[in-house]
């Protein structure tokens, strides 16, 4: 803090000592300075003045900087006499006429955008039969209710006569009818029976150009997760745009929970979505095979598509791991 202090006051010191020093120069006289200069001391003045502010402004471009060449005109070419003819030509330089002369003459048509023609519709006019007019006519609303409810026209009618007249024919209370309109039963759609055909028979007859073989079906066959349990030599498997449905997922991902040399698997687009059950077993799967590196398959639900994209990263991490411990 005295230290501090210290410093302030020798600061003011020094304040006081140049303003005591620019005092004195107050009573100067600059004419009798000037006055007392030699020729060449004036140059050189003149030439330190000119170079202290060569970017004023307020000067014109010829006065902010000396001219310092001390060369003389050399050559049959006088500078003076070029700039006085290039001022003299352009002065008697005619300028040069329009070819077509301005005279405020609008030209070409003036743009009149086209009026659309109005559409009018005109109401048509139905006739009836004489006897369906009169049985239309003499109807009472509760029958013209029921010819909405029939054809179909229900937001022809209030829900409450809806349910009049659906509520009569059906046995409920029309106090309880609402327009909450309920889906139909879905019918059941069954898998596809077991294919009985042998695979390894089937290819072996293939290999022998058996002519009695003229037909091959290979569709639901479950012997590819068998496969997939004891193959120590596959690599990568792409199944896409099949007809494998979620029950044959599921026996394939079992499967692959005993593979150890599978890396790349892809399985997307099959003929029915595989569900949430078949997606969660997925993302377990991934979680506990950490060998898969890349698995081709559109989530739909998020929670098993966030497991699965960490799982195969942190797979993708353990290789890269122990590549740089050269264990690969």
């Amino acid at each position: 803090m005295l230290q501090a202090q210290g410093c302030g006051s020798r600061r003011t010191e020094l304040v006081a000592a140049a303003v005591r020093d620019l005092d004195k120069y107050k009573d100067l006289d600059e004419d009798e300075i000037l006055g007392k200069l030699s020729e060449e001391e004036l140059k050189q003045l003149e030439t330190v003045l000119d170079d202290l502010d060569p970017e004023n402004a307020l000067l014109p471009a010829g006065f902010r900087q000396k001219d310092q060449t001390a060369k003389k005109a050399s050559g049959p070419f006088d500078r003076e006499r070029l700039l006085a003819y290039l001022e003299k030509q352009a002065l008697e330089h005619k300028d040069r006429e329009d070819y077509v002369p301005f005279t405020r003459e609008k030209k070409g048509k003036i743009f009149i955008p086209k009026q659309k023609p109005v559409q009018s519709y005109t109401e048509e006019k139905f006739t009836l039969d004489p006897e369906l007019e009169e049985a239309l006519t003499s109807a009472t609303d509760t029958e013209l209710g029921d010819l909405a409810a029939i054809l179909g026209m229900s937001n022809l009618i209030t829900n409450y006569e809806l349910g009049d007249v659906v509520g009569n024919r059906n046995g409920v209370d029309k106090d309880s009818f609402s327009d909450i309109v309920k889906g139909e039963k879905m019918l059941p759609v069954f898998d596809e029976p077991p294919n009985p055909t042998n695979v390894e028979e089937t290819l072996q007859r293939i290999k022998d150009n058996d002519s009695r073989l003229v037909e091959v079906n290979l569709n639901n066959i479950k012997a590819l997760a068998d496969m997939l349990r004891v193959n120590t030599k596959l690599r990568s498997l792409n199944i896409e745009s099949n007809f494998i449905t979620g029950l044959g997922i599921l026996a394939l991902v079992d499967a692959l929970k005993d593979n150890e040399t599978l890396t790349e698997i892809k399985i997307d687009n099959q003929r029915q979505q595989l569900g949430t059950i078949a997606e969660v077993e997925i993302a377990k799967m991934l979680e506990e095979n950490t060998k898969i590196l890349k698995f081709g398959y559109h989530f739909t639900q998020q929670g098993p598509r966030a497991r699965a994209a960490a799982a195969i990263t942190k797979n993708n991490d353990l290789v890269r791991k122990r590549r740089v411990e050269g264990d690969i």
